[in-house]
């Protein structure tokens, strides 16, 4: 009986271990999906109403914890799912808590690359902890859209 209850409590343990090692892949592929299709809804619909569904905390491109934010290449946030209020500010000399640049990093990324991925460190608002962050970018003529997701 023992064994029967040391082998069920080893299965739980991995599946919960498992089930949080996977997590992450799932965000990851929501992130880039929730991308493309703002790609796609600003190529079908426009820049200005794009850039107003993209930060409307309450649309279409807000799932969960999940929102697109764009900025062109000179670091001027042009629409923001998550904080409204910097829109029209410049990021790009923004850096996370090790001094990483990484605003300049998502410009060079969707510059060189067209898409990509790009790690740094923020405050994640749920837990308000210092965590590992990554972001999704995609170019989109002179600007990016991008999506982050916490690790």
């Amino acid at each position: 009986m023992k064994k029967l209850a040391a082998i069920v409590c080893l299965v739980v343990s991995f599946a919960f271990l498992a089930g949080m090692a996977f997590a992450g892949e799932g965000d990851v592929g929501k992130a880039e999906a929730l991308v493309k299709k703002g790609v796609a809804y600003y190529n079908a619909n426009g820049e200005d109403k794009a850039l107003e569904e993209f930060s409307n905390p309450k649309g279409e491109f807000v799932e969960g914890e999940l929102y697109l934010f764009m900025v062109d290449f000179s670091g001027i946030t042009l629409a923001h799912g998550g904080n409204p209020d910097i829109i029209g500010k410049n990021m790009k000399g923004l850096k996370d808590a090790d001094g990483k640049l990484f605003i300049q990093e998502m410009i060079d990324v969707a510059k060189t690359k067209g898409s990509g991925w790009v790690d740094y460190k923020w405050k994640n608002p749920k837990t308000g902890e210092l965590t590992a962050k990554s972001s999704y970018v995609e170019k989109l003529g002179d600007a990016f859209i991008g999506c982050g997701i916490y690790k």
